[in-house]
């Protein structure tokens, strides 16, 4: 069977651009007026879609299903897996009592909330996003935050707006080597574009975060902090973006802004500690001190969990494990039997490759956290379980979101929208980064809407007189502000933040902010494509097929020796630290 999509099914681009927005605004409506739970939503929003598409743009009944099946089937996998993999982890840290320690570590830093949020959601959940992403920084940092004591709804919502700065550079930069590969735009080119608008957003966000936490005169009480995570973390991400590239920006700005807000807090100090109203009193024993060795044995499973991420991100590793397992299938009944509208069939490959998957990294690093936390292995078994229960109506979420996009995409409506705005004309660049913000609303990654997205935003600005690199850039920048509110990650955040059936909740708390950010990036955008051309980098466009290419051997054998230098520096302070038998040592506090 093979089906040819219809870009304007009612032979009006207007009525049918209308059309095809209704599912995606039925979600909204669905979550924000009606307050319904996750996922009854996405549910409902999947049937709309089905719906439309054979209906209105005349889909068969069979490719609709078999491609719905196919979005729930690769939001089990791998993006299930990541989630469950990172919820299991920190579990492993909260059962086996190492949280406690951290929440001491924590402490002795800061006891400060809105400190705690620029250290763990911010800068921590960038590195995270730089490393892992499709989701792990936020069910981590979620995680975390509740743990120390946050209120969950800001716990949740605060790493899903954080997680803005840094999706454009996640998972060692493939959303920008994918917009790359479909655009011909060499990688470097867009890293430097976007690494010359995000980080103004990133200067702004920290204190945007402490003004949503605590309002602003509470944000101005700590504004040295701000300013230093966030000035460091914005020109951290721009040298690496424009003199490095895009893998590691989001690793050497979040390092880099952990380290100078860590250093900076041991020589000042803020006048008055602040916490959420009515939070239940600290459970932390201030008469326990815990020692080097404790306090790293603490955090290992987060320890292990970078270093098996980064090196689960570096290609050459990548290529490894693909070659050893390779399982891949060719979508039943839907692989190539869509036909776009330039005649090509679309491929519907679902790939398995289990060891590849960030999710087994994140699954390993918390298996080898069990002994390292002191866990029983029945207890972990036992908990595993749990996680899984604790995870289920997240699942369903996840995989009918996924299923959702997959409609979208295959029947064509998701195009319609897309071929509106581009016919804005002078204005398109202004709506560029909206296009980028639709389609990770949709899909809830950055890298499948630069996949969606990029050749129609470079075709459009070429046919107008503006430089294809700003509005690829756009695409990439635009994606993150939309990443706060897709179902997808609503439904990750809610999962780790114990807001399972409030998902309309943190949708109502984070929608708002991303209109906001997304119209700062929008002027952005259009400011670079017409008053401040001089921001634009010189290249030269890659041949057709080149920047599929990107394995570069030389650069996987340095990451491979400073991933070693760092595990052999890592085994040594672990040695260095635990000669002597640990015990926690009765501390009297000062006045």
């Amino acid at each position: 069977m093979n089906w040819t999509q219809v870009i304007d099914p009612l032979k009006n681009a207007t009525l049918s651009a209308i059309v095809a927005v209704l599912p995606i605004l039925f979600i909204f409506w669905a979550l924000i007026i009606k307050k319904m739970k996750g996922y009854q939503a996405s549910l409902l929003a999947v049937l709309i879609a089905i719906l439309i598409a054979i209906f209105v743009y005349g889909m068969p009944v069979q490719l609709a299903l078999l491609s719905t099946a196919n979005g729930a089937l690769y939001g089990l996998f791998p993006i299930c897996w990541i989630v469950v993999a990172a919820v299991f982890l920190f579990n492993i840290t909260v059962k086996s009592g190492q949280f406690e320690i951290i929440k001491h570590f924590m402490a002795s830093i800061t006891s400060d909330r809105r400190l705690q949020a620029l250290l763990i959601a911010f800068s921590f959940g960038s590195f995270l996003e730089g490393t892992a992403g499709f989701g792990a920084p936020v069910a981590i940092t979620a995680a975390m935050l509740v743990g120390l004591g946050f209120n969950p709804l800001y716990a949740a919502g605060i790493c899903l707006i954080a997680n803005t700065a840094p999706v454009a550079f996640g998972a060692i930069g493939i959303p920008i080597t994918v917009a790359s590969q479909v655009t011909q735009v060499p990688e470097m080119a867009i890293s430097q574009m976007v690494g010359r608008t995000l980080p103004i957003l990133s200067i702004i966000l920290p204190f945007y975060l402490v003004v949503l936490m605590a309002g602003f005169k509470k944000a101005v009480d700590v504004l040295p902090a701000i300013l230093v995570s966030g000035v460091s973390f914005a020109l951290l991400q721009w040298f690496s973006s424009n003199f490095i590239g895009p893998s590691l920006p989001d690793v050497i700005a979040g390092i880099g802004s952990i380290i100078c807000l860590v250093i900076f807090l041991k020589f000042w100090k803020v006048k008055q500690v602040w916490h959420f109203p009515h939070e239940p009193a600290p459970t932390i024993n201030t008469t326990v001190h815990y020692s080097s060795g404790q306090i790293v044995r603490a955090w290992s499973p987060f320890i292990v969990l970078t270093v098996m991420v980064i090196a689960w991100g570096l290609q050459p590793i990548k290529a490894l494990f693909n070659d050893l397992v390779k399982t891949e299938f060719a979508f039943p009944g839907l692989h190539n039997a869509i036909i776009d509208k330039a005649g090509k069939p679309l491929g519907h490959i679902f790939k398995f490759n289990y060891l590849a998957a960030s999710g087994t990294a994140i699954f390993l690093s918390a298996l080898l956290s069990i002994p390292l936390s002191g866990l029983k292995l029945t207890d972990a078994i036992q908990l595993f379980g749990k996680t899984l229960r604790q995870l289920l109506f997240p699942i369903i979420t996840i995989a009918s979101v996924l299923g959702f996009a997959y409609i979208l995409n295959d029947s064509g409506i998701t195009i319609t929208i897309a071929e509106a705005l581009a016919k804005t004309g002078f204005l398109f660049p202004f709506f560029a980064p909206v296009l980028g913000w639709l389609g990770v609303f949709i899909t809830g990654s950055d890298t499948s809407a630069n996949a969606l997205f990029g050749k129609l935003q470079a075709t459009t600005a070429t046919s107008i007189g503006v430089d294809p690199v700003i509005t690829v850039a756009a695409n990439v920048s635009g994606g993150v502000v939309g990443k706060m509110i897709s179902p997808q990650s609503i439904a990750v955040a809610a999962a780790a933040g114990h807001l399972v059936g409030e998902e309309s909740k943190l949708f109502r708390f984070t929608v708002k902010h991303s209109f906001i950010m997304l119209l700062f990036i929008c002027c952005i955008v259009f400011a670079q494509a017409y008053a401040f051309k001089w921001l634009i980098p010189r290249y030269n466009m890659l041949a057709a097929g080149t920047a599929a290419a990107i394995a570069d051997l030389s650069k996987g054998r340095a990451y491979l020796f400073v991933l070693a230098s760092v595990l052999i520096a890592f085994a040594v302070l672990i040695f260095l630290l635990n000669r002597k038998k640990d015990s926690p040592i009765p501390y009297t506090a000062t006045k």
